[in-house]
């Protein structure tokens, strides 16, 4: 489908950062986003992705503003045309024992270390990674603002979206795939109903 000139100038704008940086003689830039943080089950996810400079993704956009179905399509693009992209995974026993902020960070860091090509510069949505070696800009808000953020948001929802649908046929009755783990009032009823299973975070409040 060919994008209008608004569609093309609103997904070049999102390089605006990567720009910035790139006339600072920075190379290789990373974008990472997490999901997962909200739910009572299933684990955090946090994506990691390289784009080639300036690399037009028509409907590239923040993963919550994108629905499913063109997620799933945005997803196939980033991983066939991204330099490099990565995937970190951090489970319920390791939220439980940590914490879910910590949990998101260790997520992050997972998918940078993912990357088969390392980063000169990390941008990172709302928050930063203490201690990490690669220089680093948080940017709160960082999926509308970033397109290697964006492109990050959309790989790790719907990797952990796919997750979740699969784990709906392990952990029977929570409706798990269409609510993917987080707390709709139906799954809330299902947890009063059956009791939490082992995909739930025990820590959060069901």
């Amino acid at each position: 489908m060919r994008a209008s000139a608004g569609e093309r100038e609103r997904v070049e704008a999102l390089y605006a950062w990567e720009r910035r940086l790139q006339r600072q003689g920075v190379a290789r830039i990373a974008g990472v986003d997490e999901a997962g943080r909200g739910p009572l089950a299933g684990p955090v996810t946090a994506a990691a992705v390289i784009l080639p400079p300036g690399l037009f993704i028509a409907g590239l956009n923040d993963s919550k503003k994108v629905p499913p179905a063109r997620r799933r399509e945005l997803a196939a693009v980033i991983k066939k045309e991204s330099l490099a992209w990565g995937i970190g995974w951090v489970s319920v026993k390791e939220i439980d024992c940590l914490n879910i902020l910590a949990a998101s960070r260790w997520a992050m860091r997972r998918a940078l270390s993912a990357l088969a090509i390392r980063p000169d510069h990390v941008l990172i949505d709302g928050m930063e990674l203490p201690g990490l070696k690669i220089p680093q800009t948080p940017l709160v808000g960082g999926d509308a603002l970033s397109a290697s953020i964006a492109a990050a948001s959309i790989l790790a929802k719907v990797a952990r979206d796919e997750l979740m649908v699969a784990y709906d046929a392990v952990f029977q009755g929570y409706g798990l795939a269409g609510n993917k783990g987080y707390p709709t009032r139906e799954h809330r009823e299902a947890l009063r109903r059956l009791g939490p299973c082992a995909l739930h975070r025990r820590s959060f409040k069901h």
